[in-house]
C-alpha cells in the first residue's frame, strides 16, 4: 500500500505529514527521518485496525459505457471533433 506525503522543511527539522490526513504527521530533524517516522505512525495505525474498502454512489465511468450510444447530439459532436482534428493533423504549420 502507498499514500501520498508532504515533505516540508520547518526551520531546523522536517515535517512529513499524509495528504488529506493531517493527523498522521511526524516532524524530526532529518527528511530521512521524518519519513521513516510517519511509516512507522502508519504502520502501527493499520495495525490496530482493518483496512476495508467501501464503494458507495455512481460507480464511475463503468456505468457510462454504452450509455450514449444511440445519442444523436454527442455523435455530431464528436463527428465535428475527429472533422476538427483531422484539419488541424492536415494543414501545415
Amino acid at each position: 500500500m502507498s499514500v501520498m506525503a508532504l515533505i516540508e522543511r520547518c526551520g531546523d527539522q522536517f515535517s512529513a505529514s499524509v495528504l488529506g490526513e493531517p493527523k498522521i504527521r511526524a516532524v524530526a530533524a532529518t527528511r530521512d527521518e521524518a519519513i521513516a517516522a510517519l511509516r512507522r505512525q502508519l504502520e502501527d495505525r493499520v495495525a490496530r485496525g482493518d483496512l476495508v474498502e467501501i464503494e458507495f454512489g455512481p460507480r464511475g465511468w463503468h456505468d457510462l459505457i454504452g450509455k450514449f450510444a444511440d445519442d444523436p447530439t454527442l455523435r455530431e459532436i464528436c463527428e465535428e471533433a475527429y472533422r476538427q482534428r483531422d484539419e488541424d493533423r492536415d494543414s501545415p504549420l
